[in-house]
């Protein structure tokens, strides 16, 4: 079976597991993190980043949370006298972007580890991709953080641009190709009406599954394979 989860921003790693358990997840299956597993709550994800580093059946896909946090990797950097006066305006405004979006969280966390867990956690974000295809019987799905932002029918996946694959959001009127359905996140569904709280919105091309877990809402994990939903 494959599953698919988004944006959990924190969301405590045991109650993690609990959804995965509750689904039934077990090694057979395969789940598909849809991007921003950090920032905002908790412990910023960091519990969360150190056990996927040794999961060979789920994937992290690269969101602008971990992007955000990438671009601010100087931080760890080993710590020299003087370091403060070598951060460039271009760094800091870097930094302040990122405490801005939630980032002092997962900043804290990590600096709670050691080097090198670090630096472990940094590589295998480095190596997230940004979009995976997926065949399901004759359905195919694209995965992505974000959307395809600036969509074309001209426009083949690799086409894309990392800021409009990580930092998009779809219109509800947007209409993306419909040789596969995208799966996507980014946006809370809230943000599109009162209506769609606490729901997954469904066009005909793409899906949303982000309902808020940045606001302190649980995640929903959806099983591609039936579309069965799963909440705690």
């Amino acid at each position: 079976m494959i599953y698919v989860i988004s944006d959990l921003h924190g969301f405590p790693h045991e109650q993690f597991l609990s959804l995965l358990n509750k689904a039934g997840f077990s090694e057979n299956d395969f789940l598909y993190i849809l991007g921003d597993v950090i920032d905002r709550n908790g412990d910023g994800g960091v519990k969360t980043l150190q056990w996927l580093l040794y999961q060979t059946n789920v994937e992290l896909l690269l969101g602008n949370h971990e992007a955000m946090l990438l671009s601010c990797s100087f931080l760890f950097d080993e710590i020299e006298e003087g370091f403060e006066d070598k951060l460039t305006t271009k760094k800091l405004e870097t930094f302040y972007q990122y405490m801005a979006n939630g980032g002092n969280v997962t900043l804290s966390a990590m600096k709670k580890l050691s080097r090198d867990e670090q630096q472990d956690i940094l590589e295998y974000i480095q190596d997230c991709p940004l979009y995976e295809s997926v065949e399901i019987g004759k359905k195919k799905f694209v995965l992505v953080h974000a959307g395809l932002n600036n969509y074309s029918d001209t426009k083949s996946i690799e086409d894309y641009s990392i800021e409009e694959l990580i930092w998009g959001r779809p219109k509800l009127s947007d209409v993306y190709s419909k040789n596969f359905l995208t799966v996507l996140g980014h946006t809370p569904t809230l943000y599109y009406g009162r209506c769609y709280e606490d729901k997954i919105i469904w066009t005909e091309t793409w899906i949303n599954i982000d309902i808020g877990s940045a606001y302190g809402k649980s995640p929903v994990l959806l099983r591609l394979n039936d579309m069965a939903e799963f909440r705690l």
